[in-house]
Protein backbone atom coordinates (compact mmCIF):
# COMPACT_ATOMS: atom_id res chain seq x y z
CA UNK A 1 0.00 0.00 0.00
CA UNK A 2 1.29 3.31 -0.95
CA UNK A 3 0.40 6.73 0.08
CA UNK A 4 0.38 9.75 -2.14
CA UNK A 5 1.19 13.03 0.10
CA UNK A 6 -1.59 15.36 -1.60
CA UNK A 7 -0.61 18.38 -3.89
CA UNK A 8 0.80 21.16 -3.15
CA UNK A 9 -1.79 23.04 -4.53
CA UNK A 10 -5.02 22.81 -4.18
CA UNK A 11 -7.40 21.49 -6.72
CA UNK A 12 -10.46 24.20 -8.07
CA UNK A 13 -12.67 22.97 -10.18
CA UNK A 14 -13.65 24.46 -13.29
CA UNK A 15 -16.48 27.10 -13.51
CA UNK A 16 -19.85 26.23 -14.68
CA UNK A 17 -20.20 27.09 -17.70
CA UNK A 18 -22.62 30.23 -18.26
CA UNK A 19 -26.38 29.94 -18.47
CA UNK A 20 -27.60 29.46 -22.45
CA UNK A 21 -29.17 32.14 -23.80
CA UNK A 22 -30.59 31.71 -26.94
CA UNK A 23 -30.35 34.84 -28.44
CA UNK A 24 -26.67 35.37 -28.29
CA UNK A 25 -24.13 32.67 -29.27
CA UNK A 26 -20.45 33.27 -30.55
CA UNK A 27 -20.37 33.19 -34.06
CA UNK A 28 -16.67 32.61 -33.82
CA UNK A 29 -16.02 30.69 -30.84
CA UNK A 30 -12.09 29.97 -31.70
CA UNK A 31 -12.14 34.19 -31.74
CA UNK A 32 -10.44 35.36 -28.44
CA UNK A 33 -13.57 36.82 -26.15
CA UNK A 34 -12.87 40.68 -24.61
CA UNK A 35 -11.18 40.94 -22.04
CA UNK A 36 -13.06 42.02 -18.94
CA UNK A 37 -12.41 45.14 -17.51
CA UNK A 38 -9.54 45.39 -14.60
CA UNK A 39 -9.95 45.09 -11.65
CA UNK A 40 -8.45 47.94 -10.29
CA UNK A 41 -10.86 50.36 -12.09
CA UNK A 42 -13.11 52.66 -9.31
CA UNK A 43 -16.41 52.56 -9.43
CA UNK A 44 -18.68 55.35 -10.98
CA UNK A 45 -21.00 57.51 -8.57
CA UNK A 46 -23.06 58.01 -10.57
CA UNK A 47 -25.24 56.17 -13.06
CA UNK A 48 -23.88 56.53 -16.70
CA UNK A 49 -26.05 58.94 -19.06
CA UNK A 50 -27.56 56.26 -21.06
CA UNK A 51 -29.42 54.61 -17.95
CA UNK A 52 -30.15 58.17 -16.31
CA UNK A 53 -33.77 58.49 -15.34
CA UNK A 54 -33.71 61.90 -16.42
CA UNK A 55 -34.33 60.56 -20.28
CA UNK A 56 -37.17 58.34 -19.00
CA UNK A 57 -38.90 61.84 -18.09
CA UNK A 58 -37.95 63.80 -21.29
CA UNK A 59 -38.82 61.29 -23.15
CA UNK A 60 -42.72 60.77 -21.27
CA UNK A 61 -42.73 64.74 -21.01
CA UNK A 62 -42.07 64.88 -25.00
CA UNK A 63 -44.57 62.31 -25.33
CA UNK A 64 -46.97 64.29 -23.33
CA UNK A 65 -46.28 67.71 -25.33
CA UNK A 66 -46.80 66.05 -28.31
CA UNK A 67 -50.28 64.24 -27.31
CA UNK A 68 -51.35 67.66 -26.21
CA UNK A 69 -51.02 70.01 -29.32
CA UNK A 70 -52.18 66.91 -31.81
CA UNK A 71 -54.98 66.46 -29.91
CA UNK A 72 -55.28 70.23 -29.91
CA UNK A 73 -55.17 70.65 -33.80
CA UNK A 74 -56.85 67.31 -34.69
CA UNK A 75 -59.84 67.10 -32.26
CA UNK A 76 -60.94 69.89 -33.39
CA UNK A 77 -60.63 69.18 -37.20
CA UNK A 78 -62.31 65.79 -36.18
CA UNK A 79 -65.47 67.58 -34.37
CA UNK A 80 -65.74 69.67 -37.67
CA UNK A 81 -65.90 66.20 -39.81
CA UNK A 82 -68.42 65.03 -37.30
CA UNK A 83 -70.15 67.65 -37.64
CA UNK A 84 -70.64 68.22 -40.86
CA UNK A 85 -71.46 64.29 -42.05
CA UNK A 86 -73.85 64.20 -38.89
CA UNK A 87 -75.54 67.19 -37.89
CA UNK A 88 -75.64 69.31 -41.90
CA UNK A 89 -78.53 71.08 -40.65
CA UNK A 90 -76.83 72.90 -38.02
CA UNK A 91 -73.86 73.38 -40.60
CA UNK A 92 -75.85 75.07 -43.07
CA UNK A 93 -77.81 77.47 -40.29
CA UNK A 94 -76.55 80.74 -40.37
CA UNK A 95 -74.79 82.77 -37.52
CA UNK A 96 -75.15 85.92 -38.94
CA UNK A 97 -76.63 87.29 -42.33
CA UNK A 98 -75.14 85.24 -44.81
CA UNK A 99 -72.47 83.29 -42.46
CA UNK A 100 -72.86 79.58 -42.36
CA UNK A 101 -71.72 77.56 -39.18
CA UNK A 102 -69.70 75.43 -40.74
CA UNK A 103 -67.86 78.43 -42.93
CA UNK A 104 -67.07 80.22 -39.45
CA UNK A 105 -65.85 76.61 -37.75
CA UNK A 106 -63.80 76.17 -40.49
CA UNK A 107 -62.53 80.07 -40.44
CA UNK A 108 -61.29 78.95 -36.90
CA UNK A 109 -59.71 76.06 -38.02
CA UNK A 110 -56.67 77.97 -38.76
CA UNK A 111 -56.65 80.18 -34.79
CA UNK A 112 -57.21 76.73 -33.52
CA UNK A 113 -53.68 75.48 -35.56
CA UNK A 114 -51.83 78.35 -34.30
CA UNK A 115 -53.07 77.86 -30.67
CA UNK A 116 -51.64 74.13 -30.92
CA UNK A 117 -48.35 75.46 -32.10
CA UNK A 118 -48.58 77.83 -29.15
CA UNK A 119 -49.53 74.98 -26.73
CA UNK A 120 -46.60 73.05 -28.32
CA UNK A 121 -44.09 75.94 -27.81
CA UNK A 122 -44.97 76.71 -24.56
CA UNK A 123 -44.78 72.98 -23.23
CA UNK A 124 -41.55 72.98 -24.48
CA UNK A 125 -40.50 75.80 -22.74
CA UNK A 126 -41.77 75.04 -19.59
CA UNK A 127 -41.78 71.08 -19.48
CA UNK A 128 -39.38 69.53 -22.10
CA UNK A 129 -36.57 71.82 -22.21
CA UNK A 130 -35.09 72.13 -18.58
CA UNK A 131 -35.40 68.42 -18.71
CA UNK A 132 -32.93 68.46 -21.89
CA UNK A 133 -30.55 71.16 -20.29
CA UNK A 134 -30.23 69.62 -17.74
CA UNK A 135 -29.21 66.47 -19.49
CA UNK A 136 -26.90 67.88 -21.52
CA UNK A 137 -24.91 69.71 -18.90
CA UNK A 138 -24.40 66.09 -17.64
CA UNK A 139 -23.66 64.67 -20.23
CA UNK A 140 -20.78 67.43 -20.94
CA UNK A 141 -19.73 66.86 -17.29
CA UNK A 142 -19.48 63.37 -18.09
CA UNK A 143 -17.58 63.64 -20.97
CA UNK A 144 -15.49 66.06 -18.83
CA UNK A 145 -14.72 63.32 -16.11
CA UNK A 146 -13.86 60.61 -18.79
CA UNK A 147 -11.57 62.93 -20.74
CA UNK A 148 -9.69 63.72 -17.30
CA UNK A 149 -9.34 60.15 -16.55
Amino acid sequence: MSYDPPPSHHYRPPDPPPPYDPYTYDTYPWAPHEAPEPAGRRPQRHAALGHHSDLRVLRSAYRWQRRVATLTALGYFTLFLILSAFAPSFMTSTVTDGLPTGLLLALIQVPVTWLAIALYEQTARRRVDPIADRIRKLSELDTKREGAR
